[in-house]
């Protein structure tokens, strides 16, 4: 048996901020972090966009708009003082039709609530800063960032090590059982018991949640994000971060064209509903996960609902031309040959028996464990802050 103070379940981005910020807030507590996968930040983390957002899409009142506005100012400062490279490429969400440009008066008012700087531009004024791009006009979004959150979530996992945490890789829960004066945690090779213990799963946070015996009614549903890539001689087609005007009744951006921090463009991601949760090369199959989700009424539910938005996005993950023509609504510009390929990436979608997609951040707790539940996007660029709120909360307890 290991005895610690504190148990972390998950090696992404939030459970390494969460040990990150735990050991900064109580120095000398023992700490391990268990990860399933043999490297750290593997699913999620790995597999975005890399973009360290403003906060400008969420309702003021949520988490995330809370989180994403102090996350972006961390976020940072944390690369400039540990020496991990990021850049501020900035931001134009791009309207091409009337109502795209009355939803981006309301991004703008909503900017507006929450102290974030903006420019409206006109579609002559988008055409000069970006020859490629083009639209009925656009918000520009200054000190959007870019970086690679592998290497933060590395950058934290060495801090963790230095500070006398434990990151342990390899290590799929098996067993959570929780008594009045711990909770015991049980991994293919080990047995852990721990003071405290908080799961940021991800992909799998249902699963550790009903291992846990706790009752809950969402269920994660996995979406791939297929993503393309520019090939080198368009590494200077924009300059900017250019993103479509967002559906606010849907829970994601649309595809979008970023600057890396490596040099290179994507183009993406899409949304459609995945085979797999940890299954990246396209028409990955789980059995399990998707025998899961065909039983959970929740799925039903949004398939009711969103059928247009389903078909459209089954259509543009089987015909590349039907992609293109996602990209080609701003960058009018782009051909088939420009859409090379480039790894996909698994969005965690937590949805509630009655088909409600939940947009904000989730948390299930107990006596001596907290369970994320649902951290969808902006989770990497809100990652330190959601780790101290949840650090405060599993300290609190702790102490008491």
């Amino acid at each position: 048996m290991d005895r610690t103070d504190y148990c972390v379940v998950g090696g992404g981005i939030v459970g390494l901020a969460t040990a990150y910020q735990l050991l900064r807030k109580q120095p000398g507590a023992s700490l391990v972090l268990l990860e399933a996968a043999e490297t750290l930040a593997s699913h999620q983390t790995g597999h975005n966009s890399g973009v360290i957002h403003s906060g400008i899409y969420y309702a003021p009142d949520s988490l995330k708009a809370r989180f994403s506005k102090a996350g972006s100012q961390q976020t940072k400062e944390f690369c400039r003082e540990h020496g991990v490279s990021y850049a501020e490429p900035d931001k134009l969400l791009v309207a091409t039709s009337a109502v795209e440009l009355g939803r981006l008066d309301r991004l703008e008012e909503r900017a507006a609530v929450h102290g974030l700087g903006c420019e409206r531009i006109d579609r002559t004024e988008l055409k000069g800063r970006e020859p490629n791009v083009s639209g009925l006009g656009a918000l520009f979004i200054p000190s959007t960032g870019i970086v690679d959150y592998r290497e933060v979530a590395l950058k934290l996992a060495e801090l963790i090590s230095n500070a006398g945490g434990r990151v342990v890789t390899g290590a799929g829960v098996r067993s959570i059982m929780e008594h009045s004066d711990r909770v015991d945690v049980g991994t293919d090779h080990d047995l852990y018991s721990c003071r405290r213990l908080v799961a940021c799963a991800g992909l799998q946070s249902d699963r550790l949640a009903e291992l846990a015996g706790m009752d809950i009614d969402v269920q994660i549903i996995p979406f791939r994000g297929e993503y393309f890539e520019l090939p080198e001689s368009k590494r200077d087609y924009v300059t900017h971060l250019i993103y479509p005007v967002p559906d606010p009744e849907l829970p994601f951006l649309g595809v979008h064209l970023t600057p890396t921090i490596n040099g290179s463009i994507t183009v993406g991601p899409n949304a459609v509903l995945g085979l797999a949760r940890e299954g990246y090369p396209k028409f990955s199959v789980d059995l399990k996960d998707v025998g899961r989700y065909l039983r959970f009424p929740g799925l039903w539910n949004v398939a009711r609902s969103n059928a247009a938005t389903a078909v459209r996005e089954v259509r543009n993950s089987l015909f590349k031309g039907s992609y293109l023509q996602e990209c080609r609504k701003y960058a009018p510009g782009l051909t088939k040959a420009d859409l090379l390929p480039f790894e996909a990436g698994i969005r965690a979608q937590a949805v509630r028996r009655d088909g409600t997609l939940l947009h904000d951040f989730l948390l299930a707790e107990t006596e001596r464990m907290i369970h994320v539940l649902n951290a969808p996007s902006p989770a990497a660029t809100a990652a330190l802050p959601i780790g101290e709120h949840l650090a405060g909360k599993a300290a609190l307890r702790h102490a008491s």
